[in-house]
């Protein structure tokens, strides 16, 4: 008898040890991530914690009474890296690697690189403008909430406060980001114009003119039908979103 319950315990032992490492690999095959997957979040996770140096210097600069231009200043390293590669965001979209629509990406990202690298580059005194301040937090603030937003999804993590941040504080960011860029772009355009910053006149091998001024002032423009498209489809990505059940978010 001791023999048969000996036999039976072993081969229990045997079965449940059999189970127990499947279970394990099952875990192990539903946790790992393609290829492209770990390429998303680790692009992600670096652009967490880029933007959130641009966060932190400018709040720290802007609570120590430096002047507009002098927070610009201190951040523009990590402005130009970090948000110049969002570039990459619409070779994301082109590629199939995210779901986003190509043309609102477009807008975003061309829209804050242009002002970026057309504007606050090369004229400095644009710098001064209460725009600064107001692009600097709103773009920081929306990109650390965003990436980490991506990151963690990647991975089915999300938590419920950064759903409920990254399709809420949009209504007051947006706005105040593109206003911030609006304000900058106006302020350069005395200064431009008196330049003749990136322009240049017939008669040239070319045979054509171009005037970097009415360029800014058409970029500017664009912002009346280009924003309300934005900020209204951020609007039904929040009522689809939040109106879910909470199972159906990490999807």
């Amino acid at each position: 008898a001791t023999t048969g319950a000996g036999a039976v315990f072993i081969e229990r032992a045997r079965r449940t040890g059999k189970r127990s490492r499947l279970d394990s690999l099952s875990f192990v095959g539903r946790s790992m991530v393609s290829p492209s997957e770990a390429y998303l979040a680790l692009y992600n996770a670096v652009q967490v914690g880029g933007w959130s140096v641009v966060l932190i210097k400018s709040v720290l600069s802007l609570l120590a009474g430096a002047t507009f231009a002098q927070t610009y200043e201190g951040v523009e390293f990590w402005l130009d890296v970090f948000q110049t590669a969002a570039v990459l965001e619409i070779a994301h979209c082109a590629l199939g690697l995210v779901r986003s629509p190509i043309f609102t990406t477009l807008m975003q990202v061309f829209s804050r690189v242009a002002v970026l690298w057309l504007v606050l580059h090369p004229v400095k005194e644009s710098r001064d403008s209460i725009g600064v301040p107001m692009l600097l937090i709103a773009w920081s603030v929306t990109e650390v909430i965003r990436y980490s937003f991506y990151a963690l999804n990647i991975f089915k993590c999300v938590p419920q406060i950064l759903i409920w941040l990254r399709y809420t504080l949009f209504i007051i960011l947006y706005p105040m980001g593109a206003s911030g860029e609006l304000f900058v772009v106006f302020r350069s355009l005395p200064f431009v114009k008196e330049r003749n910053l990136f322009s240049f006149d017939m008669p040239n091998p070319l045979n054509m003119s171009f005037s970097f001024y009415w360029f800014l002032v058409i970029f500017m423009l664009n912002y009346i039908p280009g924003f309300p498209k934005m900020y209204f489809y951020m609007f039904g990505q929040r009522k689809k979103v939040l109106s879910t059940e909470p199972s159906k978010k990490q999807k």
